[in-house]
């Protein structure tokens, strides 16, 4: 308890952060996902961290976001399930591979880590973080927001069941109000 009491409020919102993550990474794996392909994201640091440390998955880097999505169709062909982690602003560079995840019928699960919304100082974020929840929808994706800590495992229970049940393209949208706003 003193241990506690001595923790930083940094020291102490890292903690907090690192609970949903392990979450977040736990609560796919119990959704038998194999494969975690990546850009690397502070957003997404544990569960790429952890992907790679599982000997029993894939863990891919990416050169750019839409390669995550044919690995993902791939991995499906395969009889795996995969996800693809990627920030907001990465999402712009998947819109035309989107339309095979569609027109292939493909069960796809995304996580992404959101910027342009809450409290986001950067202008140059704005733009696709605007943007992201409205393509989605164009493309026809449902779309889940996490908000909080406690949403973690029921919103992505809820995408994994509604991905890999029903067959459907889900985003999952992390919110600068559950990751934090990064200083500009």
């Amino acid at each position: 308890m003193a241990a506690a009491a001595k923790m930083t409020e940094d020291e102490h919102a890292k903690e907090i952060s690192a609970g949903w993550q392990n979450q977040l990474y736990e609560v796919l794996r119990r959704h038998d996902v194999t494969q975690f392909s990546y850009v690397p994201d502070a957003g997404h640091r544990i569960c790429i961290d952890r992907s790679l440390a599982d000997k029993d998955v894939h863990s891919v880097a990416l050169t750019t976001e839409e390669e995550g999505v044919g690995l993902a169709c791939g991995a499906h062909l395969g009889g795996k399930r995969a996800v693809l982690l990627m920030q907001s602003s990465g999402m712009g560079n998947c819109v035309n591979f989107f339309s095979m995840v569609k027109n292939g019928r493909f069960p796809f699960l995304t996580v992404l880590s959101m910027r342009g919304d809450f409290g986001e100082g950067n202008p140059w974020q704005m733009g696709m973080g605007q943007a992201t929840k409205p393509i989605f929808k164009a493309l026809d994706f449902i779309v889940l927001e996490i908000t909080k800590p406690e949403e973690v495992v029921p919103t992505i229970d809820a995408a994994a069941a509604m991905v890999w049940k029903s067959g459907q393209a889900v985003a999952v949208l992390l919110s600068q109000k559950l990751i934090g706003a990064k200083a500009f």
